[in-house]
C-alpha cells in the first residue's frame, strides 16, 4: 500500500512510518503547508496513493495562537479532503485516516468514555479538532473517511512541552525540582507503539464513516506516574504546583473505553507504562530531533 502521510516529521508521524515501512508499505511524506491550497494539491496528485493518514496538526493545548488552531487543523484539513476528492474524482478513492482527539470529549462525568458520548470540547485545541470531525464527515459520500480520537500517549522523541517527556527529563537530569500544573489529573498514558499500530490497522478494518477511541481504558494518576519514576531512577524531587501551570479549563480525568477498537482490530500491543517510561529514559540522552504531532 501507498500511504501519503502528512505530519512525517511529528512525533507520531515519525512512529508511524517506521511501523508502516516494517509492515511492507511504501510511505509518502506530504511537506506542503495544509493552508497553501497550490502546493497542497500539486502534492496530492504526484503523491497518487492508495490511503492518507492525516496526522499533521497543531496538537499543544497550551499553544498561544488560538486562531491558528482553527487555521491549521479545521481549515487545513479542509484543504487536503479537498485537494483529495478533486483529484480522485475519476480514480479509485483512497482511504483516509484522520486523527481528531479524546479532548473533544471535555470534562466528562462518565468514565471510561465511549464513542457515544457527546462532545463537549472546553478549548481551542478541542473545538478545532471537533469543527474538523463534523466537517470532514460531509465528505464521507466522496471519500472513505474513518476517524480516529487518541486519548493519551506518549514515547521517545515526545516534545518535553507535553507532561510525560517533561517528567522523564527532570529524573533523567535529576533535577532538585520539578513545577507542575493541576496535580490531580487522570490521563491514559499509552504507548505510542500501540496508537500507531491501530491507526495503520483501521486503514484496513476501519468503517468509513466511523470514529473510533484509540485508547486502552487504564488510567493513570500524575501522582503513580511520579511514583514510577521514582523507583525506575531512585531519584525524588520536590514537586512544586506553579500557578502559571495551572489551566482553569482542564480536563480532570480522561479515560476512553476501547469496546468499539477491539471489537474492530482485536488485540492490540500491550505495552506497560515502566516499560514506556524505561525506553525514554533509556533514550534521554540521546534527545530526537522530532517535533510534537
Amino acid at each position: 500500500m501507498r500511504i501519503l502521510l502528512t505530519g512525517s516529521a511529528g512525533f507520531t508521524g515519525h512512529h508511524f512510518r517506521v511501523r508502516a515501512e516494517a509492515a511492507g508499505h511504501e510511505v509518502v511524506p506530504l511537506t506542503a503547508d495544509l493552508t497553501d491550497r497550490p502546493a497542497l494539491a500539486a502534492e496530492v496528485a504526484r503523491a497518487e496513493a492508495d490511503a492518507v493518514v492525516h496526522l499533521a496538526g497543531i496538537a499543544f493545548v497550551g499553544h498561544a495562537d488560538n486562531a491558528a488552531f482553527y487555521a491549521v487543523n479545521t481549515v487545513g484539513t479542509t484543504n487536503l479532503l479537498q485537494c483529495l476528492v478533486a483529484e480522485t474524482a475519476s480514480a479509485v478513492q483512497p482511504r483516509v485516516l484522520i486523527a481528531s482527539s479524546a479532548n473533544v470529549y471535555g470534562n466528562c462525568e462518565r468514565s471510561p468514555i465511549s464513542e457515544e458520548q457527546a462532545p463537549a470540547p472546553v478549548n481551542h485545541y478541542a473545538a478545532s479538532k471537533l469543527a474538523m470531525e463534523h466537517m470532514a464527515l460531509t465528505y464521507t459520500d466522496r471519500l472513505p473517511v474513518v476517524i480516529v480520537r487518541p486519548f493519551n500517549y506518549t514515547g521517545p522523541g515526545q516534545s518535553p512541552s507535553f507532561l510525560i517527556p517533561k517528567l522523564v527529563d527532570h529524573f533523567a537530569r535529576r533535577a532538585p525540582v520539578i513545577e507542575l500544573g493541576n496535580l490531580h489529573v487522570e490521563r491514559e498514558f499509552n504507548d505510542v507503539r500501540m496508537v500507531t499500530e491501530a491507526y495503520l490497522r483501521l486503514l484496513d478494518a476501519g468503517e468509513p464513516g466511523q470514529t473510533y477511541n484509540v485508547c486502552s481504558g487504564h488510567p493513570y494518576s500524575l501522582h503513580s506516574v511520579l511514583e514510577r519514576l521514582t523507583q525506575l531512577t531512585d531519584h525524588r524531587p520536590e514537586i512544586r504546583v506553579n500557578p502559571n501551570f495551572v489551566r482553569s479549563n482542564e480536563v480532570h480525568r480522561l479515560c476512553g473505553d476501547p469496546t468499539k477498537l477491539k471489537r474492530c482490530l482485536g488485540t492490540l500491543p500491550n505495552y506497560s507504562l515502566e516499560q514506556c517510561l524505561s525506553l525514554m529514559l533509556g533514550q534521554w540522552q540521546q534527545p530526537s530531533p522530532l517535533q510534537s504531532a
